[in-house]
């Protein structure tokens, strides 16, 4: 009988996204299913075992006697789920959707494995890191974890959807250069304000084309402000095939999740990176630091941004673009080991150890 696993996600894409790679790594070798709360459904489409646990957030203090009481039910609701499915295996990716699950799992007995695809330790997996089995993360050097936890850390390849391995065409024009601008799937609206104008005047020296995502409300707007300055665009907000809008990309500027940067890296598509400034423990910052210590990429702090300084930047970029290919080629050797079979069997090596 195949070893049962439950990967436990929930909320952004940032931590779905690894959640979802990590179970089409594990499905064929063991029975696989993954719960998630309502805001990462958008994410799951009905091809995978499903299984809804709607943790609250605990950070109201007028809801939270009623939001404790929650917990403690998802706590009962989880332990008969985890007996009833007989998992041997809780994976999660952290967060505080995960606490219910991760309690029951700790009472059974049952192994936990973290996933941590930033480069600073989340809290709720530092709370879960006392009663997990393994830490598995991109990097041994992840900041803020506490001491004597070293050996539980086990590095892997960022985790990268299995589609953006099996079709390297390239799809970009040639004959211009093409910015795609990445805000997540709500779109960063601050995104639009600081950019758009800046790409007026690039876009009367060279040729240029924009793929911009936003948010749904902004999508006509957006593209009719293109269109009047004659600037060739696609504007969208989420789009499950970004790996192929991402191929047609030169260069590309975005927030600095975890997932997005690691699919980024892959694709060779040099960025320069914006980080959310309001990101816990300045993770989003630290994770494009990575990259910029590696010299494939660049940062831009939200709050130092001038448009000036950033068009007369990304103008000499595309121009001379002698840096842009440093930075690329830096990209290819950083990933060239970077396989799906490479990162299945080093999972698999993982959850096989006992």
């Amino acid at each position: 009988m195949k070893k049962k696993i439950l990967i436990s996600t929930g909320g952004s894409g940032g931590h779905v996204i690894p959640a979802l790679t990590i179970y089409n790594h594990l499905k064929n070798t063991y029975e696989t299913l993954i719960s998630t709360d309502v805001r990462g459904l958008k994410y799951i489409d009905k091809s995978y075992n499903v299984i809804l646990v709607n943790t609250p957030k605990l950070n109201n203090l007028v809801l939270l006697p009623f939001s404790l009481f929650k917990v403690l039910l998802l706590i009962v609701r989880s332990l008969i789920l985890l007996k009833k499915e007989d998992i041997s295996v809780l994976i999660s990716t952290g967060g505080y959707m995960s606490l219910p699950i991760c309690l029951a799992a700790k009472l059974l007995g049952i192994e936990i494995f973290l996933i941590e695809p930033n480069m600073v330790l989340g809290r709720a997996n530092k709370f879960y890191l006392n009663f997990s089995k393994k830490l598995i993360c991109y990097s041994k050097n992840l900041i803020n974890l506490p001491t004597g936890n070293q050996e539980k850390v086990v590095s892997i390849s960022p985790l990268i959807r299995k589609e953006y391995y099996e079709n390297s065409v390239n799809l970009k024009d040639e004959n211009s250069f093409t910015v795609i601008i990445i805000g997540g799937s709500q779109g960063a609206k601050i995104f639009d304000d600081l950019l758009k104008k800046s790409f007026i005047n690039i876009s009367r020296k060279v040729p240029l084309k924009i793929i911009h995502q936003t948010n749904d409300k902004n999508i006509n707007s957006l593209r009719n402000f293109y269109l009047q300055n004659n600037i060739e665009n696609k504007v969208f907000s989420f789009a499950h095939n970004l790996n192929e809008i991402l191929k047609k990309s030169d260069l590309c500027i975005t927030r600095a999740g975890a997932s997005s940067l690691a699919e980024l890296s892959f694709l060779n598509i040099p960025f320069i990176a914006i980080p959310l400034p309001s990101s816990k423990d300045n993770h989003q910052y630290e994770n494009a630091k990575y990259y910029k210590k590696l010299n494939c990429c660049w940062i831009i702090n939200q709050k130092d941004f001038d448009d000036q300084k950033f068009e007369k930047f990304l103008l000499e970029l595309v121009s001379k673009k002698g840096d842009y290919f440093m930075k690329k080629n830096n990209l290819k050797k950083l990933n060239y080991q970077n396989t799906w079979n490479n990162v299945n069997q080093k999972l698999l090596n993982i959850f096989n150890e006992n």
